[in-house]
């Protein structure tokens, strides 16, 4: 990768290149809980799902607009006093894991997350997956307990660990989170 990594928010132009990157890692491996690779037009609904207050964003070379990965944060809970949380994931293409783009996309998420004043940060993990465990924890992401055999895909049950990360002060009462589509992309640099 000889020119610069871009990080911005993501685009409905976006959900065809997101869908590839996302679609191995259902289709091959346990890593999603999905079995069917969502379609462009699916991906593009979850972006636009998020309702401006989730952040969605890409990692793209700044030469030709390629997407390597992308990172999102969405509701943790429906009940309303799950607000302040939310629940996270980055995905990076197959063939470029191990080169800290999804590093990369996880700092900005967290500083978007923090500037939002969200809280807490979840992230499901299925285990084992030590990439993906380096790259939570990296991110100061600590293990806070695992659910037992709560997946079952590609012919055996799957369980899932959660990692979870302070954001912001909790503070009593606490700031409504702010809108992503308000606050912008964060780049941890």
């Amino acid at each position: 990768m000889a020119s610069a990594l871009i990080i911005r928010a993501a685009a409905a132009g976006d959900a065809a290149a997101i869908a590839g990157i996302y679609g191995p890692y259902v289709a091959s491996s346990a890593v999603s809980f999905e079995t069917e690779p969502p379609t462009a037009g699916e991906m593009a609904a979850r972006i636009d799902g998020s309702g401006g207050l989730y952040p969605w964003l890409v990692a793209h070379n700044e030469d030709d607009g390629v997407v390597l990965g992308f990172a999102y944060a969405a509701q943790f809970r429906p009940r309303h006093a799950y607000r302040f949380a939310v629940e996270t994931g980055a995905y990076v293409a197959v063939d470029l894991v191990g080169h800290g783009i999804g590093r990369l996309l996880y700092a900005s998420l967290v500083a978007t997350l923090e500037a939002q004043d969200f809280t807490q940060a979840i992230a499901s993990i299925a285990l084992p997956n030590d990439r993906s465990i380096d790259m939570h924890e990296a991110a100061g992401f600590r293990r806070a307990g695992v659910y037992r055999s709560v997946g079952y895909k590609h012919g055996q049950w799957r369980d899932v660990g959660l990692w979870q990360r302070d954001l912001a002060t909790a503070s009593n009462p606490p700031p409504e989170p702010k809108r992503f589509a308000d606050v912008g992309v964060i780049r941890d640099n």
